[in-house]
C-alpha cells in the first residue's frame, strides 16, 4: 500500500495541485482526482502484469537456455565483479599478478536491469495479489473523499 501511496504522491501530487487551482467546484475536483487515481492504479497494475508475464514466460519456457539465460548472465557479471574487486587485488598484493577484466558501463547497466527484473519477477506476483486485495478498499477510500 505504501508503494501505491508513494507513486500517487510523486506522480499525481503536482497534477492534483493544478486541479485544485483550475477547478473551483470542489466536488468536480474530487471526482477528477479519484478518476486520475484509478487510472494510475490501473496503469501500475498493467505494467506489473506485463513484466510478470515476460519473466514467467521465460521461466516456464521449453528450452533450458530460455529458462536460464538471465541467471547465467548475472552469474558471469558477478564473477567479473568478484574477480576485479576481490580476487585480483589479493592476488596482486600477494603474488604481483592479478588479472582484471573490463566491465563496460553497459554491462553494469545490464546487471542492474537484470537484478531489477529478477526482483520484479519474484515479487511481482505478491504485489499484484496485494493490489488486487487492497484495490477495492482503496477505491472505497477514494470514493469517500
Amino acid at each position: 500500500m505504501n508503494l501505491i501511496g508513494n507513486i500517487l504522491g510523486t506522480v499525481a501530487g503536482p497534477v492534483f495541485d493544478v486541479i485544485d487551482q483550475a477547478i473551483t467546484d470542489k466536488d468536480q475536483a474530487a471526482r477528477l482526482k479519484a478518476e486520475l487515481k484509478r487510472r494510475l492504479i490501473d496503469q501500475q497494475d498493467a505494467g506489473l502484469q506485463a513484466r510478470m508475464k515476460v519473466v514467467l514466460a521465460e521461466a516456464t519456457g521449453e528450452s533450458w537456455l530460455q529458462r536460464n539465460w538471465r541467471p547465467l548472465l548475472m552469474i558471469v557479471i558477478v564473477a567479473i565483479v568478484a574477480n576485479n574487486y576481490l580476487l585480483a587485488p589479493y592476488l596482486g598484493a600477494m603474488f604481483g599478478v592479478g588479472l582484471q577484466l573490463a566491465l563496460p558501463e553497459q554491462l553494469w547497466d545490464l546487471m542492474t536491469m537484470g537484478v531489477g527484473g529478477y526482483i520484479a519477477g519474484r515479487s511481482g506476483e505478491k504485489i499484484v495479489d496485494t493490489l488486487r486485495g487492497k484495490r477495492g478498499r482503496l477505491m472505497d477510500e477514494i470514493d469517500t473523499r
